[in-house]
């Protein structure tokens, strides 16, 4: 039978042991320890190694967390985020980005893409908040662009409007851990920079991820957040709300771990985009996606492919005909039952079926990412929109291109959607 290759799943590196057991032996199973010192060390060192030589290299401060939304959520509130504040956030990307906006009683402004990257629009971004200035009477609190798919998004540009109206940015670089812009590391250019350790990340700490911080001052004010704001009194003295949000002894030892195999999954990952692109590059309308300017360097943490809507595939008349059941998402699955089998955004019928041809030969496939303007669960929120995102969520399809795919396998994914079009 043949094996079922999923998107992307960290694998140990035989090095992630030694650190937990290092854990146990010194009974440090706790949200504190020498791991989780030891791994913020690492991701510093490695963060700023991908700064230009005349930039300080001890700028930033990197705190562990217990995962890239806690990190997200703890920025917002360094920024000053509360009730009745807006936050410009990319609208293309999954719900981690703007969810903890609305933890803070405060509202998410979605900005569109532009089609180069599929991240936020520096000039669309532009014209919201002068809008949203022009509508409240008062400025955005922050501005959340996300490395889609580890791609990097526009920074300079958005580094310049962020200027413009002194707004602070907070990079979601959860998915472009290891991506770079014109030589420096997702995450260094804002005030903040969040990553992600999920189990199906670059690296994985199980569940887990940090903050880039911009300097040790506010990396302190980060982790005394983070250990629920306790004074420092004998006793428990609080005079903030805090949050459990630090990283486990444990978890941080298994970071560490993979922290020692990192270049060579980044490197992996970019030797699979370039085997789908030499293999489906000349599919007729099948267009993977690339980098799109010299700058950008993507770590391809998922490989993507656009189908365009007059490609006809096997099993169209199949798609979305019936509500589907069971586990949605993989090892973070839910099994909340869907009330239809469709909803009035969805991707075109190809890519269903196309996803549907592949998840038959055992290979998991997923759509691109709804955008955030056409959740349900913000239809509310003010939306500026080019029409990008919503196209790409129509056409698009990620595959498979964690460290356990093979060029086999690459080989045998291409076959299976040669094979799926209907000639």
């Amino acid at each position: 039978m043949q094996k079922r290759i999923l998107l992307c799943l960290a694998h140990m590196s035989g090095n992630e042991m030694k650190y937990i057991e290092e854990a146990f032996a010194d009974n440090w199973v706790v949200p504190l320890g020498p791991n989780v010192n030891g791994f913020e060390k690492d991701l510093e060192e490695f963060m700023s190694g991908g700064l230009p030589t005349d930039a300080p290299a001890d700028a930033k401060k990197v705190v562990a967390l217990s995962s890239g939304t806690a990190a997200v959520h703890l920025a917002l509130i360094a920024c000053g985020v509360g009730p009745g504040d807006e936050v410009m956030v990319q609208s293309f990307t999954f719900c981690a980005s703007s969810n903890p906006v609305r933890y803070l009683g405060a509202t998410p402004v979605f900005v569109d893409s532009e089609p180069q990257s599929w991240n936020m629009d520096p000039d669309l971004l532009d014209r919201a908040i002068a809008d949203r200035i022009a509508v409240t009477g008062r400025k955005p609190k922050a501005i959340i662009p996300v490395a889609l798919y580890g791609m990097p998004y526009r920074i300079d540009r958005i580094m310049e409007v962020a200027a413009k109206y002194d707004i602070p940015v907070i990079e979601d670089a959860a998915e472009g851990f290891g991506s770079s812009f014109a030589g420096r590391r997702l995450g260094m250019f804002g005030r903040f920079g969040v990553l992600s350790f999920n189990g199906n990340k670059m690296i994985t700490t199980s569940g887990g991820g940090a903050l880039v911080c911009p300097s040790a001052e506010e990396g302190k004010h980060i982790l005394w957040l983070a250990t629920q704001a306790r004074e420092s009194y004998p006793y428990y003295q609080h005079e903030t709300i805090g949050y459990n949000y630090r990283m486990s002894n444990i978890c941080a030892g298994i970071g560490r771990g993979q922290m020692t195999v990192l270049d060579e999954h980044i490197a992996h990952h970019r030797h699979v985009q370039e085997l789908y692109c030499e293999l489906l590059g000349d599919v007729e309308g099948v267009e993977m996606h690339r980098n799109p300017w010299p700058e950008a360097d993507s770590n391809f943490w998922l490989c993507t492919l656009t189908l365009a809507p007059g490609l006809h595939v096997k099993g169209e008349e199949r798609a979305y005909a019936q509500v589907v059941t069971g586990a949605v998402g993989g090892a973070a699955g839910v099994t909340h039952a869907a009330a239809t089998a469709q909803t009035d955004c969805q991707p075109n019928r190809n890519v269903e079926a196309m996803r549907m041809a592949l998840d038959e030969a055992n290979v998991e496939a997923r759509p691109l990412w709804k955008p955030m303007h056409r959740q349900p669960v913000y239809r509310d929120c003010p939306a500026y929109v080019n029409g990008v995102s919503e196209n790409l969520f129509k056409v698009g399809l990620c595959l498979p291109a964690g460290p356990f795919v093979t060029d086999d396998d690459v080989r045998y994914i291409a076959d299976v959607i040669k094979n799926s079009i209907v000639k």
